[in-house]
């Protein structure tokens, strides 16, 4: 009778089992490409400049709409340097000493403005990084990632250098980290996101429709 009542009471469990796997089966089936996704955030960001800011609150939200040159595999759960993917730049390669990074850019590639995306962006990108352009960053949280750049050269449209003072091996991890996005270089720092309150013209390189941001005290909604 003990091994009769065992038994029934593993069918009714391998019943369970089975009708909860059904059922998730279903729901799976069920889902949809589409609909509204909503995550919470700790804190609301000040702005919208990734460069101009210096917690996950900014970075985390924007990074989907900014682009960087290289950036970590997302589906690799560790980040490191032989997980680096390229973005907008299609392949890169040092010199034979270690101190000139060259990267060759995606082409067709536009703002949401229709301007075309050329290495002149990534040159007055990092120009602002270093305090050498005209135009200044509100703040500049990560200027000293850069003591070691030299400068940026164009090298053609879709071609530009890293020069470096020494070997840097790292420095390519650097760029592709979430806090390397590529500015416009014809949209001022004033108008890529500084102001709380709206970002109407887009930075993110693609060619898509233009978004706009908007801070609502603790909500941050952006949408096409």
């Amino acid at each position: 009778m003990q091994l009769i009542g065992r038994a029934i009471a593993f069918g009714r469990a391998m019943g369970w089992v089975a009708l909860a796997l059904a059922l998730t089966s279903s729901l799976a089936a069920a889902q949809k490409a589409g609909g509204i996704l909503k995550v919470p955030a700790g804190d609301s960001p000040a702005s919208m400049s990734i460069h101009e800011e210096s917690t996950i609150a900014a970075e985390g939200p924007m990074m989907a709409v900014f682009n960087n040159l290289v950036m970590f595999d997302q589906h690799n759960p560790q980040n490191r340097l032989e997980t680096i993917v390229p973005d907008l730049a299609d392949e890169w390669s040092w010199s034979e000493d270690g101190t000139t990074l060259t990267f060759k850019l995606r082409q067709g590639v536009k703002w949401h403005d229709g301007k075309p995306f050329t290495a002149k962006d990534v040159k007055c990108t990092w120009d602002l990084l270093q305090g050498k352009g005209t135009e200044k960053l509100r703040i500049n949280p990560r200027k000293s990632w850069y003591q070691n750049l030299v400068d940026v050269s164009i090298d053609g449209d879709f071609e530009t250098s890293f020069h470096l003072r020494r070997p840097q091996p790292a420095f390519l991890g650097l760029l592709a980290s979430g806090w390397s996005p590529v500015y416009p270089c014809h949209v001022t720092p004033s108008r890529s996101g500084r102001h709380r309150s709206e970002f109407s013209c887009s930075p993110r390189c693609c060619s898509g429709p233009p978004f706009v941001g908007v801070i609502e005290g603790p909500d941050l909604r952006v949408a096409e």
